[in-house]
């Protein structure tokens, strides 16, 4: 069995709001990859975040004709192949989602040949995963924030996420200071937590998006709210900077959605900067490297949970691996998910079961996917 062709398509996804007295729609970049073999077998890959428009270009003009003619089920062997074409010496960034959407592929189409799920073949450590749900998006006023968050609840979520330092540092130089910005955020989950109750976990996600000094300072404003997780607290996911606020706050850190190799993850484990690691299939270089990633982190007694979104596809990864959590229910990526897949398990009361058809256990609707709009 050969791999005889790989094409990506990069897609503009809209996703309507019309609750909570919200009328608008939000769009995300995502990337589709098709790896067919020389015997017509097809997997299939997917990543987002950044330009699919750049991610698909890479793939059909670089990635995919490096790997024509090779074996589908050696993903170590591709893998290294494709890293040491695109990021000889370091690099991350579209490379890793890149690598991730092919290897994505050739784990559906491993899981298709040996009548599979993904799950089973990464470890099969259970067959149910927890998932929390991400929310609390700015376009909320407290009042909004609050609504969704019973809402959400009362349909049987008992884990909730909410974004917060709403683009502080990039728009460091607007009219609303940063501190404002973290001000507001603190009473923003002050409601949210009186809005639900102090049996919900509750997480809050500032995307690398604080310097250090206002993150430590938004964690002493909510440290008693009962917050489950910071997530992605300061830029650049600074290691160093991360095992401070580590040590001057009883709020546990998570991050790593977004990085893309693995040394990243070793670092932060190294200096004891996270209390969870959030590896992500769709963007940190697929199956292959995130359970080296869970490997790594089961090593220092640490779990890992899915952030970044896509829980469909990372769903196989944390039920393969015994440190493996929960995955983010994100209202935004899976409604993009609804219009591009068939067949998605549904999450009930707060739990999502993995399906035992071979592959990911999902298909693309393929005519769906053809009248998305193209980037």
């Amino acid at each position: 069995m050969k791999i005889g062709r790989v094409d990506a398509t990069g897609l503009r996804v809209s996703v309507p709001f019309h609750d909570f007295g919200i009328d608008r729609t939000v769009a995300l970049n995502v990337c589709h990859v098709e790896v067919e073999t020389d015997d017509g077998l097809i997997g299939y890959g997917f990543t987002a975040i950044v330009e699919g428009e750049v991610v698909a270009h890479i793939v059909n003009a670089v990635a995919g004709p490096l790997i024509l003619g090779e074996d589908p089920m050696a993903n170590e062997r591709i893998w290294e192949r494709l890293y040491w074409k695109m990021s000889p010496r370091g690099q991350t960034g579209y490379a890793s989602h890149a690598i991730a959407a092919i290897d994505i592929a050739l784990w559906d189409i491993k899981g298709k040949h040996l009548n599979q799920p993904v799950w089973r073949l990464l470890g099969g450590a259970r067959n149910r995963v927890q998932t929390y749900a991400t929310f609390g998006f700015p376009v909320f006023d407290r009042e909004q924030l609050a609504d969704a968050a019973r809402t959400w609840r009362s349909n049987g979520h008992r884990r909730l996420k909410m974004v917060v330092a709403n683009e502080a540092l990039p728009n460091r130089d607007a009219v609303r200071p940063v501190d404002d910005v973290i001000r507001e955020d603190a009473t923003r989950v002050r409601a949210v937590r009186e809005a639900v109750g102090e049996d919900v976990d509750l997480f809050i996600d500032a995307n690398c998006r604080l310097d250090p000094f206002q993150a430590r300072k938004l964690a002493k404003m909510v440290e008693d709210y009962g917050v489950t997780f910071f997530e992605e607290p300061i830029t650049h996911n600074d290691v160093r900077q991360l095992a401070k606020l580590r040590q001057s706050t009883n709020i546990p850190l998570a991050a790593g959605q977004n990085e893309g190799l693995a040394w990243r993850f070793r670092d932060m484990l190294v200096h004891e900067a996270v209390d969870c690691l959030q590896p992500n299939v769709a963007i940190g270089g697929g199956f292959t490297q995130c359970v080296k990633i869970a490997g790594m982190a089961a090593a220092f007694n640490v779990p890992i949970c899915n952030g970044g979104a896509w829980m469909h596809h990372n769903m196989h990864l944390h039920a393969g691996v015994a440190n493996g959590t929960m995955v983010e229910h994100h209202y935004v990526a899976t409604e993009i998910c609804k219009q591009m897949y068939r067949d998605l398990p549904e999450p009930v009361d707060g739990w999502l079961t993995l399906p035992e058809t071979p592959g990911l256990g999902f298909a693309p609707d393929l005519d769906a996917i053809r009248e998305l709009p193209r980037t």
